[in-house]
Order: C-alpha cells, then sequence, then structure tokens
C-alpha cells in the first residue's frame, strides 16, 4: 500500500428533513447565495420552493443559474463565474446531481481566479481560492459531493476533461434520499453505474496489498447491486434510495482510492464519448466496462477479476480465467437487467468515424498509456469501442 493524507473534511447532514438547517450553514459564509441547478426537476418536485422559502425567511440574496446541462459546458461556468463578480457571491448552492456540483465547483474557482474558465480546466489542477460551495444533492451517481474534483466539456474543442482543487471540496452537502424517488429509471440505472465504476476504476489498480480498499469496494458493489432493482421496482424506497445514496458518496470520497496507485481507465474512455456524442456518462461507463474487463484479461489479471467475481456476484469457479469470464458476463447481465443500453449504437453512436480521433485524445489527456491497470494504447481504445459496437459474450 502506498503512502497516502486522506483528510475529506465535507459536513455530511445525511437523511430526511434536514433542509431546516440550510439557513444556518449559509449564514456561516454570508448572504449573497449563486444558486445553481440544471433542467427544473427541482420546480417540478418542489425543493425549489422548500429552499426559496428557506433563503427569503432567512433575507439571503439570492442569484440563480439555471440549465446547467447533463454534461456541463464550459460557456456555463464562464456565466457563473461572472454572475459571482457582479453580485458579490458569499457561497455557491448547488442542487441536482454531479453534473450541478461540478459546474459549480468550477464557478466556484473561476470566479476568484484570473485565468480564463477553460485554461483553468487545462491545466487540471488548480490550487487558487474559491467561494464556499454548499450542495444539495438529488441523484446518487458521481460522489461530487464530497469530493475534490470536477469534469467539464468543451463542445468546441470536443473536450471533456477532469480538474481537481483541493478549494474545490464542498464545505457542507445535504444528502436526503427522498430527494432522489422522482428520479426516472433511466437516470437511476445510469448513475448506479457511475457508482459501479467508481469502485472498479479504484479496485483495479496498480498497488498490491490493498485488502482494506478492496473490501470496503467490494461491499459497496454489491450494496448497489442488491439496492438498484429496489429501487427501480419501488422508486419511493426509502432504505434503497438511501444505500445508493451513500455509497455513491463513499465511492468517490477517497476511502477506496487512497493508498493506490495508477490512473483510472474507462472514464478517459468515456469522456471523449460524452465530448463527441453528448451522452450519458453513466451509461457509456457501462458500455465499456465489460468490455475493458474483457480486453485486459490474460495470466496476469485473471486472478484479481476472478476475486471480483467471487467477492461481488458470488462466482464459485476455481479456474482463474473461467471466473473472470463468469464475472465479466454477471456485471453485462446485471446492466441488461437494469434496462441499460449496453451497444454504441443504442445510444446513437453507430459508426466508427470519431473512434480514432476520440482514442488518441484519451490516450493524450490521460495517463493510461503508461500507468494504468493495464497500459492502453490508442490501438487498444479503438478495439474496445469497436468491441462495444456490437451485444458480447464472455463465456
Amino acid at each position: 500500500m502506498n503512502n497516502f493524507t486522506f483528510h475529506v473534511s465535507t459536513d455530511i447532514r445525511f437523511g430526511k428533513d434536514r433542509l431546516n438547517e440550510l439557513p444556518e450553514v449559509l449564514n456561516t459564509y454570508g448572504k449573497h447565495v449563486l444558486l445553481v441547478y440544471g433542467g427544473g426537476s427541482i420546480k417540478k418536485n418542489g425543493l425549489y420552493d422548500t429552499i426559496m422559502q428557506q433563503l427569503t425567511e432567512n433575507k439571503n440574496q439570492v442569484t440563480e443559474l439555471s440549465g446547467v446541462d447533463p454534461n456541463p459546458r464550459i460557456e456555463t461556468v464562464a456565466a457563473g463565474a461572472q454572475l459571482c463578480r457582479e453580485h458579490q457571491i458569499d457561497v455557491i448552492l448547488a442542487v441536482g446531481g454531479g453534473s450541478v456540483i461540478d459546474c459549480s465547483k468550477v464557478i466556484a474557482g473561476a470566479a476568484r481566479s484570473d485565468q480564463e474558465p477553460w485554461d483553468l480546466v487545462l491545466n487540471r489542477s488548480y490550487q487558487g481560492s474559491a467561494i464556499p460551495l454548499v450542495t444539495i444533492l438529488t441523484l446518487a451517481a458521481t460522489g461530487s459531493e464530497m469530493n475534490r474534483g470536477a469534469v467539464i466539456s468543451n463542445l468546441e474543442t470536443k473536450q471533456k476533461l477532469g480538474v481537481h482543487g483541493p478549494n474545490f471540496l464542498p464545505k457542507v452537502s445535504f444528502l436526503d434520499p427522498t430527494t432522489t424517488f422522482s428520479v426516472s429509471r433511466y437516470q437511476t440505472a445510469a448513475g448506479s453505474a457511475d457508482i459501479i465504476s467508481h469502485l472498479i476504476e479504484n479496485y483495479f489498480s496498480t498497488t498490491a496489498d490493498t485488502d482494506v480498499q478492496d473490501g470496503v469496494a467490494e461491499g459497496l458493489m454489491k450494496a448497489v447491486i442488491k439496492n438498484l432493482p429496489i429501487a427501480l421496482d419501488t422508486p419511493d424506497d426509502y432504505d434503497a434510495r438511501a444505500n445508493l445514496m451513500w455509497a455513491s458518496t463513499l465511492a468517490l470520497n477517497g476511502l477506496t482510492g487512497s493508498g493506490k496507485g495508477g490512473a483510472w481507465s474507462c472514464h478517459p474512455m468515456e469522456h471523449e464519448l460524452s465530448a463527441f456524442y453528448d451522452i450519458t456518462h453513466g451509461i457509456g461507463l457501462a458500455i465499456l466496462t465489460p468490455r475493458w474487463m474483457l480486453h485486459v484479461l490474460n495470466e496476469d489479471t485473471a486472478p484479481k477479476l476472478a476475486r471480483f467475481a467471487r467477492e461481488v456476484f458470488g462466482v464459485q469457479e476455481s479456474v482463474p480465467e473461467i471466473a473472470a469470464r463468469m464475472g465479466i458476463q454477471k456485471l453485462y447481465d446485471f446492466f441488461i437487467s437494469c434496462g441499460i443500453p449496453m451497444t454504441l449504437p443504442e445510444v446513437g453512436i453507430e459508426n466508427e468515424q470519431h473512434f480514432e480521433e476520440m482514442a488518441q485524445q484519451a490516450v493524450a489527456f490521460s495517463s493510461i498509456s503508461k500507468n494504468a491497470y493495464v497500459p492502453l494504447s490508442v490501438e487498444d481504445v479503438i478495439a474496445i469501442y469497436q468491441d462495444a459496437s456490437t451485444p458480447s459474450s464472455y463465456m
């Protein structure tokens, strides 16, 4: 296990009926609030009215930034940073899923930086100050409510890039599972695929003997696999939604990745799918992950893939390569059973015209060719995209 520092100071307010604590939280930072949200679902489910009542009674001065896209755009970041400067914003309140929170993180930094917003993202690491961020989570998926990372898209340059900063970490995050009751089946499944992908990316690392991290990851994956079908069948099942929400947070707050080395593999490949085709992030990850697993299966990786099959899906096969294939098949079948499209044509990517360019960018803007679990070349990435274009069987 590698040396690491684990310090994640976000104040988590988990459970029902916690929003009466919001005014006290915001008062810690000031009265001028930038309220950031997405396409308007919070107005349909009544959350917007609840929040605005709290802010009005608390005499906050509220500026709104709505319409954050599922793959948040750099133009929205720039607009938000400008609003922060114009209205002397003290605190940003992000209400939504990972896209809204990611967008708000980069707004928080860009508003206090002399850099152009896209230059800030291109640097991939932001060490400057940021406006304090408070979040109200409405979708279990990215874990952005308790980490320092964000992913922003530039459709003009066809790039989707991650950026990290110590001051991007939310100060306080409200996690109320009831806010996810109205999330559609498709987005619930996509979000859960994102959670599983985060766990898998950390699980298959270049660092050996990380039994604590791997055991936690296995437990979280099993929790998602158990609770996602329940949430799909009974959207207002509180315990299922609560387990998915908490799994989402723990999957990417450093708990399962600290002490491990190596680059993630599937995320850089999926970021190119989203950058070129604007598809749902979690769906792209679900499509790519089993194909990546099969592509990297060899004599060296078979034991860890077999452990995944055994501990997560209960596979008892003793031959590592066969067990690995069985585990990959079970993951693929689980995604299918949850209604997730599992080929690229099903999400509108019907030809290979951009595969080479996407593969080149996936390699150029990450270190997957150098220190991934199994290093991937441009040709490897193209092969994985090609495999994802047709239905697959792993046995």
